[in-house]
């Protein structure tokens, strides 16, 4: 596939290849230039690399990081920076090192600089615990990256109820079938229940429209960090 997709107008900051274009990806309403045909980043992977390239010193020292539920598109560049300061944790993931629930952390308070949670907190029983958790292990000055997915239209409030078990109408209620909320603008003032000063992001638009489309970014998208003070 990649093969097919030869050529040099767009490049995955995460692994560096280049392509003529990057593959459709989605169930229903496939995305166009959204999936890296080598290292099966998608859009939002990419986005994170490069916030943390360009905003951060994340690539530049040595850090402690936690990585929930990681993503083998990640995995080999950040174990490559921060080796075996670099910890990924899943309930069930064989990908990870360390088996746990998010809602009671096996780790010491102020453990880490970094904590990513990508695409996580839809999935578990109580986002604002987890946050929670997140703070309690974030040292002070750290910071977490928290991206969720949202569902056009974006409810005002945030729409949940783990007791919804049909799958069908977890998908009609939160966009897909294992998620048990669907995330609404109020998203921010959630992370702030966590015990985070929550931020929300514009660093795609700074991106500008040619590297948003050469990296294979949604430009409107925003990043979710929370800073633990």
């Amino acid at each position: 596939m990649g093969l097919f997709y030869a050529g040099n107008r767009v490049e995955c900051p995460i692994c560096n290849h280049h392509y003529r274009i990057f593959l459709p990806y989605g169930r229903i309403n496939p995305r166009s230039n959204a999936l890296c045909p080598h290292c099966q980043s998608l859009e939002r992977h990419r986005l994170i690399w490069l916030y943390l390239q360009d905003k951060t010193d994340f690539f530049s020292r040595q850090q402690d990081v936690l990585h929930i539920a990681p993503e083998a598109c990640f995995m080999k560049g950040f174990e490559k920076k921060h080796k075996q300061r670099y910890i990924t944790a899943d309930l069930e993931s064989p990908l990870a090192k360390v088996k746990m629930d998010i809602h009671k952390m096996p780790f010491q308070d102020n453990s880490f600089d970094v904590v990513l949670c990508n695409h996580v907190l839809e999935h578990v029983e109580s986002d604002v615990t987890a946050l929670k958790e997140i703070q309690r292990v974030l040292r002070p000055g750290g910071y977490a990256i928290l991206q969720v997915p949202f569902f056009s239209p974006v409810p005002d409030v945030t729409i949940e109820d783990t007791t919804v078990t049909d799958p069908r109408e977890r998908e009609r209620l939160f966009g897909q079938d294992d998620h048990v909320r669907k995330f609404g603008k109020d998203y921010p003032r959630r992370i702030e229940a966590g015990g985070l000063t929550a931020e929300a992001s514009d660093f795609a638009k700074s991106l500008g429209a040619d590297r948003c489309f050469h990296s294979g970014i949604t430009r409107d998208e925003i990043l979710y960090i929370g800073h633990k003070k």
